[in-house]
């Protein structure tokens, strides 16, 4: 099989693994027990597929495979047999219990840190290495949040069902941080073989979608799919023919998408007449700013500010204080901008952003030898390919 052919056969098992695990927990009603069926069933996936094609139904035959996995346990333990033995394939296809399955991983049983990497891990397929990436924490610690956040709903029976209606904001907040996650590893990839994932931004909007229509008065639900529809309005102008990033002031604006853009700025607007900011909102508000500008010199940077300032004091990050420093370069200055930057060093100092960044403001400043080892620096922190394209060229330009 060729590279192309493997990626293929890599995108077809991941677009259906979340949806398997969702439909097994359903009908097993076991959440242990559902993703060991789930893996074994890509295991023979990936044997098999290389050497006979991508089936027609992979949906199908992965079901078939986590059945009939499922009945051979079911034969080494007695008790189970009953339950499995309800096990058939719907005449349907899978039903997409994606968000139910969310809401269960995101029970407050569960620490913040442990819902978010387990969700991200089971219903989106994303790899431990992804998720320590997001987080910024090392592998390890993902991998022993996942495995404590499995025992812990399984030990405790917790239900696979999405909460009565108060109990829904309870968990709201990670069901979005863990939808927006989704979205940033399907916009920029964090892994080494692609620039973007379509199919994860794609699942990231559609989820984001459904969770308005469950809870269509949360304004931060709203938020959400506003700044995912903006973000990805501007696709077609992202990349160029060699999957090249074509940085924000250089996209070709008449080929972003402005209906998606007026769309959702409506969103942002009925969102805000609910008069409970939030986190989602603002960012999709610093979003518009950038879609609503005809020019880059358009661009009102000071609104953004603002609107970072806003940001910091309902969420103070070291990410958010990183891409305020970004837009008060353009109200400020560099130098001014430098020192917001430097200030994150403790916390940001195995980011890439953080490096790039400082180096063009450096580079600004006119201190060519310091850009350059920060340019560096940058580039043994990221696998993403189009990022590592980008940060050679401005090293060769130095």
């Amino acid at each position: 099989m060729t590279r192309a052919g493997h990626a293929e056969l890599a995108r077809v098992v991941r677009d259906h693994a979340g949806r398997l695990a969702a439909a097994l927990v359903h009908l097993v009603g076991d959440f242990s027990a559902a993703e060991d069926l789930v893996q074994d069933a890509i295991e023979a996936a990936l044997a098999h597929w290389p050497v006979e094609g991508i089936p027609d139904r992979p949906d199908a035959w992965l079901y078939a495979v986590a059945r009939r996995r499922g009945l051979d346990v079911l034969r080494r333990e007695s008790r189970h047999r009953q339950k499995l033995a309800l096990v058939a394939w719907p005449a349907e296809p899978l039903p997409d219990d994606r968000l139910r399955l969310i809401f269960t991983c995101c029970h407050p049983a569960l620490p913040r840190s442990a819902q978010v990497a387990l969700t991200l891990r089971v219903v989106c397929g994303l790899t431990t290495a992804q998720i320590a990436k997001a987080f910024l924490v090392p592998e390890s610690t993902v991998g022993q949040r996942i495995t404590r956040a499995k025992r812990k709903i399984s030990d405790a029976g917790i239900p696979y069902r999405i909460p009565a209606d108060d109990e829904l904001r309870d968990r709201l907040g990670v069901v979005l941080a863990v939808i927006y996650l989704l979205f940033n590893e399907g916009y920029l990839s964090s892994g080494g073989q692609q620039a973007q994932s379509r199919d994860l931004a794609d699942d990231a909007e559609f989820l984001a979608a459904l969770l308005h229509l469950l809870m269509p008065t949360e304004p931060e639900v709203a938020g959400l799919l506003a700044l995912i529809r903006l973000h990805r309005a501007r696709r077609a102008a992202r990349f160029d023919e060699d999957d090249e990033i074509i940085q924000l002031q250089h996209q070709d604006r008449s080929r972003w998408d402005h209906d998606a853009i007026a769309d959702a700025s409506r969103l942002i607007g009925r969102a805000a007449a609910l008069r409970r900011p939030g986190p989602c909102q603002l960012q999709a508000a610093i979003v518009a700013c950038h879609a609503e500008a005809e020019r880059w010199e358009d661009t009102d940077w000071t609104q953004i500010v603002v609107l970072y300032d806003m940001l910091l004091h309902l969420a103070p990050t070291p990410v958010t204080r990183l891409h305020r420093a970004i837009a008060l370069r353009y109200v400020t200055g560099p130098a001014a901008a430098l020192r917001e930057v430097d200030a994150l060093s403790d916390d940001l100092g195995d980011y890439h952003l953080f490096h790039a960044t400082r180096a063009e403001l450096l580079r600004d400043l006119g201190h060519a030898d310091r850009a350059r080892a920060a340019d560096e620096r940058a580039l043994t922190l990221t696998a993403n390919p189009a990022e590592r394209s980008l940060l050679r060229q401005r090293l060769s330009w130095a």
